[in-house]
């Protein structure tokens, strides 16, 4: 009869039931693992191996065979050495059988009989206790995976310490949860000197969770206001703070178990390519983009960036996950970012008209923007100028409302848009930027001026579909941030102002804005 212990295989943030079987028949001495694992798997024999002898234990003189079910799930990682050891112990009954039948097992070995760390414990306890079992795992990954909740975790250091427990001659403790760290400082916004018409942009952006772009030429703040803007958001709630740390758990962000209230602000190169920015690689890791769910992902110099990537992003904006296809299977990662950008007017940085100004211009300018495609800009609600910060700015004294303030006003917006979701049952679309369909013509209603200036812009050909959607979740936002219940012509407006930013846009023509 084989001995049975339970694993998982990691799908993304999912983790899939695994049985592990392990049959000992007559013989010649061999040992064999089937069950379409990756070459970790394949050397997890000779790791068992090794840490069998550094125990004192010596395999036994027959057949061994170790199944990982069901055999058409790739099985990819070192974790499943402690459930083959277990399953193999159990075989031999050195452990009680029957002592396995509660508990799923994740860890490496070591050749000396240690169990080591492993990346994924804290989507593995999840899973384990929705299958009504609890989680064998490293000692050093017990703090991480105690955060599951209800779920029982046996975090031993070796393999030892594991038959010691289950013969009870020592019994281990139950690992407590890690520490909460509140996170870094924030920069202030009260460093930020002049720009309050982007600074008043960033606080649209946070209170409605709408992505931003910031255009100007260098040493204008855009990196600057960019790097304030985590500052102005609210802590993550228990069910983000649950998805945030299921997907650095499996990228292996967690040391010692520390988790954070404070949103992922993720800032790559632009050198990045689209498996670093969207996932992917051998092991099909979370990518840029999912490391930043429920934060913001800040992109700069985005031109720069190459056009696949940039173009990689088009489904996880609109649709809040990330699928990486395989030949043999479909990996998706949550991907609900805010996407922060900023980028300098043209190549040489410096744009025009006035001192200073490229004398390539607009050429210089057209072609450097066009660089970014059309239908990834339509995504990007707030786009917005940044002019280079004058000596007359520099000179004043540091303005008197700083992150404090703004973020105040951005917790009490985030509050109303909250208690209108709960209201009208769409607690998934709290946050404006997240509204659709019938639920955003609801809170969104126009009165008739605004309705007639949003169907202006749509028909002067300034507006896309999408355009419209979002230009409509913008103006919510800017009535929340107003306390107004309606939206007015004046919030659609200003709407309207942020969706374009290039010379000639029908958004800044005299005849829409006034």
């Amino acid at each position: 009869m084989a001995a049975r212990v339970v694993t998982v295989a990691f799908e993304g943030v999912e983790a899939r039931r695994v049985d592990v079987e392990a049959q000992l028949t007559g013989g010649e001495f061999a040992f064999i693992v089937v069950g379409l694992g990756d070459k970790a798997v394949g050397e997890s024999r000779e790791r068992v191996r090794a840490a069998f002898t550094g125990l004192g234990l010596a395999m036994p003189g027959k057949r061994i065979i170790v199944n990982l079910a069901p055999a058409d799930l790739p099985k990819v990682g070192s974790h499943y050495d402690l459930p083959i050891a277990l399953a193999v112990m159990a075989g031999m009954g050195v452990i009680p059988p029957d002592a396995l039948a509660d508990w799923a097992a994740v860890g490496e070995l070591s050749l000396d009989g240690r169990i080591v760390q492993t990346s994924g414990a804290l989507p593995a306890a999840v899973a384990a206790g929705g299958m009504g079992l609890g989680l064998i795992c490293p000692e050093a990954c017990g703090p991480e995976a105690a955060w599951a909740g209800e779920t029982r975790i046996l975090a031993a250091p070796s393999l030892i310490a594991l038959v010691n427990h289950f013969r009870g001659t020592q019994v281990l403790s139950a690992p407590k949860p890690g520490p909460m760290r509140d996170g870094e400082r924030r920069p202030d916004l009260r460093e930020v000197k002049g720009q309050e018409n982007a600074k008043r942009a960033l606080e649209i952006a946070a209170a409605g969770g709408h992505n931003l772009a910031f255009v100007g030429p260098p040493g204008s703040g855009k990196s600057m206001m960019a790097a304030r803007l985590p500052g102005l958001l609210p802590p993550l709630t228990p069910e983000e703070l649950l998805e945030t740390s299921m997907v650095h758990s499996v990228a292996g962000l967690i040391a010692k178990g520390e988790l954070t209230r404070a949103r992922p602000f993720r800032a790559p190169h632009h050198s990045a390519t689209m498996a670093a920015l969207t996932g992917g690689g051998l092991k099909t890791k979370p990518g840029e983009v999912s490391l930043a769910h429920n934060g913001v992902l800040f992109l700069d110099e985005l031109p720069e960036f190459s056009a696949q990537a940039l173009d990689s992003l088009r489904q996880p904006l609109e649709t809040g996950e990330v699928i990486v296809a395989r030949a043999n299977a479909h990996v998706r990662y949550p991907a609900r970012v805010q996407l922060v950008a900023a980028m300098n007017p043209c190549r040489c940085g410096l744009g025009g008209p006035g001192r200073g100004a490229c004398g390539r211009a607009p050429r210089c300018q057209s072609d450097y923007l066009g660089r970014i495609s059309g239908p990834l800009m339509d995504r990007i609600d707030l786009q917005v100028e940044v002019p280079p910060v004058t000596a007359a700015d520099l000179a004043l004294p540091a303005p008197a409302e700083g992150t404090a303030q703004a973020a105040a006003r951005v917790a009490e917006a985030r509050g109303a848009q909250a208690e209108r979701a709960v209201r009208g049952g769409e607690g998934a679309a709290a946050l404006n930027a997240r509204a659709e369909g019938e639920w955003l013509e609801t809170i969104a209603a126009l009165d008739a001026p605004a309705r007639a200036l949003l169907t202006r812009a749509a028909e002067a050909g300034g507006l896309t579909a999408r355009g419209w959607t979002r230009t409509l979740r913008l103006a919510r936002t800017i009535a929340d941030l107003e306390g107004a219940d309606a939206v007015r012509r004046v919030h659609v407006a200003e709407a309207l102002i942020y969706r374009r930013i290039a010379p000639g846009s029908v958004i800044g023509s005299p005849s829409l804005a006034g």
